[in-house]
């Protein structure tokens, strides 16, 4: 058999993705074509055949390992991984990541090597399938790669082919944070370092770190309100038309409506909120109460509100009065009477809505429908009485929302008045004339009692007369003669 061999020469790429592994070369070989001399024979040749075992390659393997530079017999590396997270345009000392405040975050990465030098030395980042990798950013190029290689996994290399011993890289990865949607509590960020060489197991607590950061929705919620009608005229001679009459009662209701409008004004979306409303429902503390609620709806039905429906809307109130208490009290029906649920005292109605997500720069209406029982505000002795409904809109720190510090106001205050048109009825007006004309007559007969008393009528008016007569008579002669003269 003739050995002949033939010598190849191999060039290894400039740029060595993998300088771990060997390279590895293989041989392999076979049989040629076996020819023999032409020859007449009754059996055939025997054709050789090569021993190999079932399964394997017919060929030669052999291979070369990179030489490495270690001081240590076994080539460990001691990776140590330090990071920090950052928020863009914020604060340091902020605490959270307002959800649609803060467009991009950083995580800066610090990577040392205090062993050997470390081959296919990598910085892996595990991150939310809800943020996207922006780009890698380094003080100076200092041989930092960084591939995604899915969504929520960015793998970076670090000083290819390897990282030196004692040296120390720096850089920084930048992902959008537009799309998150706030479902987890908290934004975390696994950090791993990792290198082709061994690594003992007591340097291995600090090759890993977990970045993360809380999520809050950061809100600036304020509510307005109006009320229709701001003020309405009650009394006995006010036309009933003016008023509402429920089936089969007597009451004369004034309806109201109160629209309260809640906004937010961002940077994020106000997951949810309760708003309540309190106004005023009795004119004393045994006063019965004076509003009936229909009906409460929120826009767009993103909300729902809960209230309790008065049993017994309408009530007149039945009070043992006499004529003159009637006539005593119109005279005095006078003055303005608030009533304010922040009062001591004051009996008052809440009721209560609870909002669905509102985004940043929207609005949600409510609107409040209740009717006010007039009957029971004619037995008041005030002239004008002066309602005051106060709204405010809550958020639930559980579902992690916080309030932008001296943002706008959380509370509005509604006002609307009742005026009584200070007419009484018209037996009272029979009454009030008929005491004057007896009033005045006692009056008359009392003067002219005092006068006859004084003696005003038994002066001797004759004489008086008589008296005046002859001293004129006199002045008139007297007159003459010096004419005469």
């Amino acid at each position: 058999m003739d050995e002949t061999c033939h010598h190849y020469l191999a060039h290894v790429k400039r740029r060595v993705q993998d300088v771990i592994s060997p390279i590895v070369f293989e041989a392999a070989y076979s049989l040629g074509v076996h020819q023999t001399a032409e020859e007449e024979r009754e059996l055939p040749d025997l054709t050789p055949v090569l021993r190999w075992k079932k399964g394997q390659k017919i060929a030669q393997k052999n291979q070369t390992v990179f030489e490495r530079n270690c001081r240590s017999e076994d080539c460990a590396a001691d990776l140590q991984l330090r990071g920090k997270l950052l928020l863009s345009s914020v604060d340091e000392k902020t605490p959270y990541l307002a959800l649609g405040a803060v467009k991009n975050i950083s995580l800066n990465i610090s990577i040392s090597n205090l062993g050997d030098d470390a081959y296919d030395a990598n910085v892996s980042f595990n991150v939310s399938r809800e943020l996207f990798f922006i780009n890698m950013w380094q003080k100076e190029e200092m041989g930092v790669s960084c591939e995604l290689l899915e969504s929520d996994f960015l793998k970076c290399s670090v000083g290819f082919p390897f990282m030196r011993s004692k040296s120390k890289y720096e850089f920084s990865v930048i992902f959008d944070t537009s799309h998150l949607s706030g479902e987890e509590a908290v934004l975390s960020s696994i950090v791993t370092a990792q290198s082709g060489n061994v690594e003992r197991s007591e340097a291995l607590h600090d090759n890993a770190l977990t970045l993360t950061v809380p999520l809050v929705h950061e809100v600036d919620t304020s509510i307005t309100g109006i009320v229709s009608p701001t003020s309405f005229v009650y009394g006995e001679s006010v036309d009933a038309s003016n008023f509402l009459q429920l089936d089969d009662q007597e009451c004369h209701f004034q309806p109201l409506n109160i629209t309260l409008q809640v906004y937010n004004t961002g940077p994020s979306t106000l997951p949810g909120a309760s708003v309540s409303i309190s106004f005023p429902s009795r004119l004393s503390p045994g006063g019965a109460e004076m509003f009936q609620v229909q009906d409460m709806v929120v826009s767009q039905e993103k909300g729902n509100c809960s209230f309790q429906r008065n049993p017994t809307p309408c009530i007149i109130p039945q009070e043992q009065e006499n004529i003159f208490h009637t006539i005593f009290a119109f005279f005095t029906k006078s003055g303005r009477k608030v009533l304010d649920c922040e009062k001591p005292g004051s009996f008052c109605q809440t009721v209560r809505c609870n909002l669905s997500a509102l985004p940043r720069e929207e609005s949600r209406t409510i609107d409040l429908y209740m009717l006010l029982n007039t009957e029971i505000l004619k037995k008041d002795s005030s002239s004008v009485i002066q309602f005051m409904a106060r709204a405010k809109v809550k958020v639930d720190p559980a579902l992690r929302v916080v309030e932008i510090p001296n943002g706008n106001p959380e509370e509005t205050l509604v006002v609307f008045e009742a005026l009584h048109n200070l007419e009484p009825r018209g037996y009272v007006v029979g009454w009030i004339i008929a005491i004057s004309l007896l009033v005045g007559i006692l009056i008359f007969l009392l003067l002219a009692v005092l006068l006859w008393k004084m003696g005003f009528f038994r002066r001797r008016y004759k004489e008086i007369i008589e008296a005046e007569k002859n001293r004129k008579e006199n002045e008139d002669g007297w007159d003459w003669v010096q004419k005469n003269q």
